[in-house]
């Protein structure tokens, strides 16, 4: 479980794009267990989910056709699509919204089955772009034990948060960027150096000092 944490701009999402195969990049190359994401992009695509961060999703469609369409998509038996379905649906605590247009969906439950429709095929990879935001704290629960599940079967997830306390909790391995560079990475433990992962990821990107008399306003009677 590997936590990608910056400030907004620092450019994780737009490193995950590229890693992923959604943006093209300017120099560099990217692998997926073993497979070049731009030389070999169906084989590559094909070992992992991915779950953006403004996810793109065929939202006239309801939940469980979209769920179908993702897994017929990656040419899984329709019978096992139909299985999976019904199980990521009732893990997820969306079976009574099934058959709702996912452009009805609220925003939480739109990351929900954008994560579900990244899962069905059983990748070996998961990269999850903000994964927890507009999601409830069950829902959350939820998705965490799920990720910890599949992590503990041999799977990997990639993800970035802006919540440090999740990514310390859930993470074994992290990085810290920001204006698109690594200043740090390696497992919680060597990033942290003793100290909090709040305290270490301001250390290295640095606090905005308000300075005196900013906002005097606000605080006037």
């Amino acid at each position: 479980m590997f936590g990608l944490l910056g400030p907004n701009g620092a450019g994780k999402t737009t490193t995950l794009s590229m890693a992923t195969g959604l943006l093209r990049p300017d120099s560099g190359t990217a692998f997926v267990l073993g497979r070049d994401v731009w030389q070999d992009p169906v084989a590559a695509k094909a070992a992992m989910g991915v779950l953006p961060e403004a996810s793109q999703l065929f939202d006239r469609l309801t939940g469980r056709e979209l769920l179908r369409y993702s897994g017929l998509l990656r040419q899984m038996p329709p019978a096992d699509v139909a299985q999976r379905t019904d199980e990521l649906l009732d893990a997820l605590g969306m079976t009574d919204a099934a058959n709702k247009l996912v452009v009805d969906y609220s925003s939480g439950m739109t990351k929900k089955i954008g994560l579900a429709t990244a899962l069905i095929h059983a990748p070996g990879l998961l990269v999850l772009d903000e994964p927890f935001e507009s999601v409830d704290p069950v829902s959350g629960e939820t998705i965490r034990s799920i990720l910890k599940s599949y992590v503990a079967g041999g799977g990997t997830v990639v993800l970035s948060s802006h919540v440090m306390e999740l990514v310390e909790n859930l993470c074994d391995h992290v990085a810290i960027m920001a204006e698109g560079r690594v200043l740090s990475a390696g497992t919680l433990d060597e990033v942290r150096g003793g100290a909090g992962l709040q305290q270490k990821f301001l250390d290295l990107v640095g606090v905005h000092q308000l300075g005196e008399g900013s906002l005097a306003w606000l605080r006037s009677s």
